[in-house]
């Protein structure tokens, strides 16, 4: 029998999520779903209708869920819809569903309350919809190590659930992805230009690029971001140096104003770009804090570096669905754990540049946003 809902004990805890009991009453259906509009003379597809078509496309082709797997689905008050959506398309796979409502967090890379992180490590399929990623969490590590295959979707909203990077053809994204794995073979430096300023150079293990953020999540110990479409590795520690100039998005900001990140050994030395600077760095020191003193300047480690790949995906101001854009790249600050770093600290936020140039030793493969490869 599908059990759609579970209360935890963090609840409480949070101001902000005071009305989520009225918030899961809504989700799960105890009420009467307002009338939906018909549908336009153009048949345009109602907005539940497009919610069911894309949770369809998720559970059938992105995670092949199969009757009788255990799949658990982690929303929060702002993703009740789409945790519904997926909770339907669900449970006409398996009888073994489980939906529930977790308070929001307050950043990227915060651990879910301890009942959810349990209930992970009992599952086959996790799907985790919520406003802040918790792909690098331990929860999720734990769930993965456990045989789990997870799909996280931190940000998703409606529209980027049912339109852009979600539309895309995941098949032909997976064969994009892979056609660029020869191109990496034995080469260990990588060089990154742009024309707003960028100038930055690290070296990388060639072996330990990721290929398999294709949105095809259909093995156990398999985790994905959706919507998907990335390339991505984690820098050498301590060898990236020089500037970079984020032009494109900042978590949840389109930015209007570009960041410079100043980097020495692999580690953010300074930030520049009016308010939005002083928040990072606000926002950064206050998860230093909680932490042990030698370990405060960790999160400050650039974590990861990557390639969009998804030719449907927007930039909205999203970064789920920015970094996946094709022809763009990406540069995470914070927690490198999940890739095998040393930096353990519980943030993890990427910042996106539109048009780049990258060099893979002295080869260039992408220039002003184009692939010049064969992909």
């Amino acid at each position: 029998m599908a059990r759609k809902k579970q209360d935890t004990p963090d609840e409480t805890r949070h101001n902000s999520d005071e009305d989520l009991e009225e918030i899961v009453d809504s989700v799960i259906g105890t009420e009467d779903k307002e009338n939906q509009s018909p549908n336009t003379p153009n048949d345009e597809p109602s907005v539940d209708e497009k919610l069911a078509a894309s949770a369809k496309m998720v559970v059938e082709t992105c995670m092949d869920i199969r009757r009788g797997e255990n799949v658990l689905i982690v929303c929060d008050p702002t993703t009740g819809e789409i945790g519904q959506a997926l909770h339907e398309a669900t449970i006409k796979k398996s009888e073994r569903v489980l939906l529930i409502v977790m308070p929001k967090a307050k950043h990227h890379g915060e651990e879910p309350p301890t009942p959810v992180a349990n209930l992970m490590r009992q599952q086959q399929v996790v799907l985790a919809p919520t406003k802040y990623s918790l792909t690098h969490t331990r929860a999720v590590r734990q769930a993965v190590r456990d045989g789990a295959r997870v799909a996280t979707m931190p940000g998703i909203t409606i529209d980027m659930f049912t339109h852009g990077g979600m539309a895309a053809d995941f098949n032909q994204i997976k064969k994009r992805i892979s056609n660029l794995g020869p191109y990496f073979r034995r080469r260990r430096i990588v060089n990154v230009k742009s024309k707003q300023g960028t100038d930055i150079t690290f070296e990388v293990n060639w072996r330990e690029w990721k290929l398999d953020d294709n949105g095809i999540c259909n093995r156990p110990r398999m985790l994905t971001n959706l919507p998907a479409g990335k390339a991505f590795i984690m820098p050498r520690e301590g060898t990236m140096n020089g500037i970079l100039i984020i032009d494109g998005s900042w978590d949840s900001t389109l930015l209007e104003e570009k960041i410079e990140l100043q980097i020495e050994n692999g580690m953010v030395v300074d930030v520049k770009g009016g308010q939005i600077a002083a928040n990072i760095r606000q926002e950064f020191g206050e998860v230093a804090k909680k932490l042990r003193s030698k370990d405060r300047e960790n999160v400050w480690t650039i974590a990861e570096f990557g390639f969009g790949m998804n030719d449907q995906a927007r930039m909205g101001g999203n970064v789920l669905e920015d970094e996946k854009r094709l022809g763009t790249c990406y540069f995470s600050i914070g927690d490198n754990s999940a890739l095998g770093g040393s930096s353990s600290v519980g943030i993890h936020i990427p910042g996106v540049l539109t048009n780049p140039s990258v060099w893979l030793d002295d080869s260039q493969i992408l220039q002003d946003g184009e692939f010049l490869l064969e992909i």
